[in-house]
């Protein structure tokens, strides 16, 4: 089983975390050039981690060239197999979207230029969907740049928009999904192709039921497995298989 979005970084042990509940690899995200440094050290120490690095939008509020060229700079790492996570959030009162845009687009050139796939944050406050819009309006202009639209939020356009856009869109399901009220994911969770469909825990953050209220940590990704498999009315096994391999794809991992 692989977690295919993890802030391992963030945990209190990471080394412990990583050897729960048997997962085979997972994809710890470095979202500002602090963290993106400290997913490159692990990813260094453990063979089951690999590293992305990028700019988080909530950290881009205004350009800074000197954190682009660390980025930048980390991008060729050998453990480096991904962009992000980057994108749109309007969930804060004080978003400066320019700055945002700006450097969305600034990974999306590092990605197309890098051969590396681009990790998307997209986050609105409740009832609104500008970030989820501007997302897409972005995207229009970069139609060959291989994306995974993490923790998707079932979000009914960009679904369409990013099934439209080609088999190189991923879309990742984290631990939200078994909640309770989350009737749009869940919809997009049952009816997504599966060639298109990741499967992540954002640990620390967004842990499943029976662990909701808890931090996070990568081995919950099978609980939601699990919830997900019940859903598509399949074996939790033919789920992992599955979402194994479109996460060695998209991610460009060694075969399992």
């Amino acid at each position: 089983m692989i977690d295919s979005h993890t802030h391992l970084d963030y945990l209190d042990d990471p080394a412990g975390a990583r050897g729960e509940l048997g997962l085979s690899a997972m994809i710890c995200i470095g979202a500002s050039p602090e963290h993106a440094r400290s997913a490159v050290a692990l990813a260094e120490q453990f063979g089951d981690v690999y590293a992305t690095v990028g700019l988080h939008p909530t950290d881009t509020d205004e350009d800074n060239p000197d954190a682009r060229e660390q980025i930048e700079a980390l991008t060729g790492h050998p453990r480096v197999v991904g962009i992000g996570e980057s994108g749109l959030d309007d969930y804060w009162d004080d978003t400066k979207r320019a700055a945002q845009v700006s450097a969305f687009e600034w990974q999306l050139d590092l990605a197309r230029r890098s051969g590396k796939v681009l990790v998307i944050h997209t986050r609105d406050k409740a009832g609104q969907d500008s970030a989820h819009r501007g997302v897409m309006d972005v995207l229009r202009a970069w139609p060959d740049v291989p994306v995974i639209l993490h923790c998707f939020s079932g979000h009914p356009e960009l679904l369409r928009f990013g099934l439209e856009r080609g088999e190189h869109t991923y879309f990742g399901f984290a631990g939200n999904t078994t909640y309770k009220n989350a009737r749009e994911i869940q919809a997009a969770a049952r009816d997504l192709p599966l060639t298109r469909m990741l499967l992540e825990t954002d640990a620390p953050f967004l842990a499943p039921v029976p662990k909701r209220g808890k931090p996070n940590r990568p081995g919950y990704v099978r609980h939601t497995l699990e919830f997900i498999a019940t859903l598509r009315g399949l074996d939790p096994e033919e789920l992992e298989a599955a979402t194994d391999a479109n996460t060695r794809r998209a991610y460009g991992l060694p075969l399992g």
